[in-house]
């Protein structure tokens, strides 16, 4: 039985390294050894995209590139363009009449914040005011410049010339930038010259309170043959990761598409780099979108309408860049007719609640890995334990209490193994000190002990490992949470996002994780004894970097494990 225990230590032990080594590695941007390559395919639009005006299909990701016969964007074009910057209670855009593109876009409510001196409790003691190390900024999602990620659309599919595309200039209509106090929608039209026989007008509209911009594209065909136009919607950034994350937990950052039939996709920049990227290309529904620890963008359109996926390497000066979009083929336009199409851009926060709202399965961009069955209904408790409470620390404390609670009777049994492996501890020990030099009889020996004093040495394994996967689901939660970044607990713990800025959450944790050792009983294998001893060190250090929501919730289950074992300690009547 030892050595069973032994050999379950080890290979916990190692795992558990492994995983930190795989973490540390895809932080780094390696490929994890745990995720097989895909079949090679090649992400682009299907030929035959164009419908009847029979021109070759191109991916709108190489439009930028000028290939496909579409022009490039030339220097003196680019200065030509105007930024057009729109102001909402929640956002805060700017558009370029290059194309329509959406090129950045800041969020108000979501700030960048300064974490404390080191000095600053003592400061504030004296009455001094520490002063910020830095000031608050609003988060920066889309970024023409240092991050370069944009949202763009347009048209292919012209007979001969093209049509206009995100490469085109096109001009803005007078109006309203800003959303006054008592509107509720602010809406800009911009206007592209004629082009391939038609003209591209393309509308936004911001609403009040709302991250999801309105797009409407009209088609005018301004020529003397028909065209059949194809709008494309796509989202273009550099393989920079956003902020957020963390070195031994990394989030993903990279594009997704989710569609009926074959339902949430990721892909790895890494993957779409060396041309393994398999994603559904035909579909009826669906959406596409960037994803980043905490917030996202994506490209919605909920009517049901055929439209092609394409997840690709964009081509041009701008090296790493990478586009994920749809293309939508639109009905054959006579000369003098308008066609309309209308889809959603969304960016900001990923709240789970309000993305299951916007479009089918999109709350799935809130990335819960393969503990999603468990965290949800879990993230669903504690926004409940919020509301009733009004605290997400607290709403924290309880949802592991209740947690506690349900699984009182399976921690029980688990305790009541450990305390009575404490109890004949003693016995054990000295018998070992006997038998030393005879290790086949101290086995026999030690077996005897065990099936006399009815103990189970592995009795208390299988309950703790039992529930392990909801106290899993309960740290992808809180990892995962967007309502934790910037929410308070109590005192210094002013983000439960972000680490501890004094440690004191990782140090109360590390002393409560070493007395629970101190409460089980001590292996017989001195070796064994002294890594029961060495692992909460060794994982310690984690928690000095993990936010302080997450060090919160293990310090708690920690706390409330502590005080079942001691009292099943006490109720057995076991020495400490």
């Amino acid at each position: 039985m030892t050595d069973i225990r032994r050999t379950v230590l080890w290979v916990v032990f190692t795992m558990s390294l492994v995983l930190l080594w795989d973490g540390w590695q895809k932080h780094n941007g390696h490929p994890s050894m745990f995720s097989p390559s895909a079949p090679k395919v090649v992400a682009t639009v299907p030929a035959g995209a164009n419908g009847a005006t029979g021109v070759p299909s191109a991916s709108p990701g190489a439009v930028a590139a000028g290939q496909a016969g579409l022009p490039a964007v030339s220097a003196p074009l680019a200065a030509t363009s105007e930024k057009v910057h729109i102001k909402t209670d929640v956002l805060d855009v700017t558009l370029d009449t290059l194309g329509g593109d959406v090129t950045r876009v800041e969020l108000p409510t979501y700030l960048t914040g300064p974490e404390p001196g080191l000095f600053d409790p003592i400061l504030q003691a004296v009455g001094i005011k520490a002063k910020p190390t830095a000031p608050q900024t609003p988060i920066v999602l889309l970024d023409s410049v240092g991050q370069s990620y944009k949202a763009q659309t347009g048209l292919i599919g012209g007979q001969g010339e093209p049509l206009p595309t995100h490469n085109t200039l096109m001009t803005v209509a007078p109006g309203e930038r800003v959303l006054k106090d008592g509107a509720n929608e602010l809406v800009v039209r911009m206007e592209s010259p004629e082009q391939g026989g038609v003209k591209y007008i393309k509308t936004f509209t911001f609403k009040r309170g709302e991250h999801v911009i309105a797009v409407k594209h009209e088609i005018v065909n301004v020529g003397a043959a028909a065209v059949t136009p194809q709008v494309y919607v796509q989202l273009v950034r550099n393989n920079v990761a956003g902020p957020g994350g963390m070195a031994f937990a990394p989030t993903f950052t990279g594009p997704a598409l989710y569609t009926d039939q074959a339902k949430f996709q990721k892909v790895e920049f890494s993957d779409i780099d060396k041309g393994k990227v398999d994603v559904q290309k035909n579909a009826n529904d669906g959406w596409v979108a960037m994803v980043q620890h905490y917030f996202a963008s994506a490209w919605l359109h909920n009517d049901s309408a055929p439209r092609e996926f394409f997840v690709t390497k964009v081509k041009g000066a701008v090296p790493d860049q990478y586009a994920v979009g749809m293309v939508f083929t639109l009905p054959a336009l006579a000369s003098g007719a308008t066609a309309t199409h209308a889809d959603k851009l969304f960016v900001g926060p990923q709240e789970e609640v309000k993305l299951a709202e916007l479009a089918p399965g999109f709350e799935l961009i809130k990335d819960y890995g393969i503990f999603a069955i468990l965290a949800k209904p879990l993230f669903w408790l504690l926004e409940k334990l919020y509301g009733v409470l009004g605290n997400w620390g607290w709403a924290i404390i309880a949802l592991v209490v209740l947690l506690k609670i349900a699984f009182y009777w399976l921690n029980a049994s688990a305790y009541k193994s450990m305390a009575n492996m404490k109890a004949v501890g003693p016995k054990v020990q000295a018998m070992r000190e006997r038998l030393k030099d005879k290790p086949a009889e101290m086995q026999q020996e030690m077996m005897r002990i065990y099936r006399e004093e009815k103990v189970n040495p592995v009795g208390g394994c299988l309950p703790i490992l039992l529930q392990m996967p909801f106290f899993m689901g309960l740290y992808w939660v809180l990892l995962s949470s967007v309502e934790m970044r910037g929410a308070p607990w109590i005192g210094w713990i002013v983000d439960l996002s972000v680490k501890d800025p004094y440690f004191i959450l990782p140090l109360l944790m590390t002393a409560s994780s070493l007395f629970q050792v101190w409460l089980n009983p001590k292996p017989p294998d001195p070796m064994q004894a002294k890594m029961m001893w060495f692992m909460p060190l060794a994982f310690s250090f984690m928690f000095f970097v993990f936010p302080a929501g997450l060090v919160l919730y293990w310090l708690t289950n920690n706390i409330l494990s502590i005080a079942q074992q001691w009292m099943i300690n006490k109720q057995m009547g076991v020495q400490e």
